[in-house]
């Protein structure tokens, strides 16, 4: 027993000499520095160097303390040492079986990792009391789209879910404080991960400073899934207060943040309702793209409503366009979730493959939508609560806009007119032509309102 515990030791000190050492390469590469000596290092080599370099922690002193050492120097493409929270916290370790289904289910295998774009996200506010303080700062990549539905969560807890009969303005998002920030994002995360639980049990995954197991041979190591300490609730205000209190661990540099939180969703819906919540169509949460992972449906369908369907349709389909009996039913989606889903893509409405999403997304309880235009994500949202539920609300009103890019200061006002019909009176003639003309913006938004005339009130349009 002994051994194997030095073992072990031996091996978490050389695989944290090893990122030392890289970190230390990475700092005289980008310092333009290099030995006389050394092997010119290529592209690709750096590549693979950053996506495979472990992310070695420093253990924290209490549960409450979570520590990360200070950079001598500022390195554009590393990352900061993970934040860890001490293993007298309790929890259920993570298992190599766990581990493997993990992977698997994420990934469809045990050999990819998360690279450096997943690595270094974080759910990162804009400045407190600012223009845009209920607002989550994102970049393009795989985790962006997590990063928008936990933002489209934040409003809802931000605008609705206030205590008494608070009114839902704009106003209260500008003036919202740290203290605040921290609250509606535990808010948030507790939200996805109970509807994910079936609101019967909820796991949160953190990561601790010891490793829990060793690697078996068909599994790569990463030095931060070995360490996952598991925190399992059964009541939706233990989970939110514990993530309150652990809200560094998503939310400040280093974290690891996406991550975790993407672990926790896993674990919170568990791997065999999702293999069960699959069909033929899918079978992992995350593909490849141009280098990057992206989310599938099935994974943005688990977040807005609790449940991974592959399909953005009303229930489960028996037959296809031609009416043929399927070999296997499609699974879409059965409930209507607090916050909706619009979709738009310019190349898919050019070979008419735009899928249809369905009533269940598209007119959510609340009026709060995650967009996905043209492979990119943003929310629109209303703060008046009747909007969906009054016909008569629909004939003129406004929408806000925030697509999370660091380049977007202040929240877009849209005005919303279904009722003068101008747009399809001057657009009769050149509807095959019509996503050539107009932001794809505004053609997301007419997915749900049909010939709805757009105001961008003086905003430039986004594209």
């Amino acid at each position: 027993m002994n051994a194997d515990v030095d073992a072990s030791g031996e091996l978490d000190e050389i695989l944290q000499q090893i990122a030392e050492l890289d970190k230390w390469r990475e700092i005289f590469n980008s310092r333009g520095c290099s030995h006389s000596s050394s092997r010119v290092q290529r592209p690709s080599e750096k590549i693979k160097a950053d996506e495979d370099s472990d992310d070695s922690s420093r253990p924290a002193t209490s549960a409450h303390h979570v520590s990360a050492p200070n950079n001598l120097f500022t390195v554009p493409y590393s990352i900061p040492q993970t934040l860890a929270v001490s293993p007298s916290l309790g929890g259920q370790p993570v298992s190599p079986e766990l581990a493997v289904s993990l992977r698997s289910i994420l990934f469809g295998n045990t050999f990819h990792i998360f690279n450096y774009e997943w690595k270094k996200s974080f759910f990162k506010f804009r400045e407190p009391f600012s223009d845009a303080s209920y607002a989550l700062e994102t970049e393009r990549g795989g985790a962006s789209a997590i990063q928008m539905v936990v933002q489209a969560h934040i409003i809802k807890s931000l605008l609705f879910n206030q205590p008494g009969n608070s009114a839902c303005t704009m106003q209260s998002l500008l003036e919202v404080g740290e203290k605040e920030q921290r609250r509606a994002l535990a808010a948030a995360l507790a939200d996805i991960l109970w509807t994910a639980g079936e609101e019967q049990t909820a796991t949160v995954s953190l990561v601790t400073s010891k490793r829990c197991f060793t690697p078996h041979l068909d599994y790569k190591l990463d030095s931060f899934t070995e360490r996952l300490q598991l925190f399992t609730f059964k009541k939706k205000e233990d989970i939110r207060s514990f993530i309150c209190e652990h809200i560094q661990c998503f939310k400040e540099e280093g974290s690891h943040g996406i991550i975790l939180f993407l672990y926790s969703l896993v674990f919170s819906r568990t791997i065999d309702r999702i293999r069960a919540d699959f069909d033929c169509t899918t079978t992992h949460l995350l593909h490849l793209s141009l280098g990057n992972f992206v989310c599938r449906q099935a994974l943005l369908n688990l977040l807005l409503t609790g449940r991974a369907s592959p399909h953005v349709f009303n229930g489960t389909s028996l037959n296809d366009e031609k009416d043929q009996p399927l070999a296997h039913p499609l699974h879409g989606v059965l409930t209507r979730s607090h916050v909706g889903y619009l979709f738009w893509n310019r190349e898919q409405v050019k070979h008419a493959q735009l899928p249809l999403v369905g009533s269940m997304l598209k007119t959510p309880r609340l009026p709060i939508w995650v967009c996905n235009i043209n492979g990119t994500y943003s929310v629109l949202f209303s703060p008046n609560r009747s909007l969906l539920s009054d016909w008569k609300m629909e004939h003129l009103f406004q929408l806000y806009f925030y697509n999370g890019q660091p380049t977007q200061l202040n929240t877009t006002v849209l005005t919303i007119d279904t009722h003068s019909h101008h747009w399809e009176t001057e657009n009769k003639d050149i509807q095959g032509d019509l996503e050539k003309k107009f932001p794809s913006v505004e053609m997301t938004i007419r997915t749900k309102w049909e010939g709805a005339v757009i105001d961008w009130n003086g905003t430039v349009p986004f594209f």
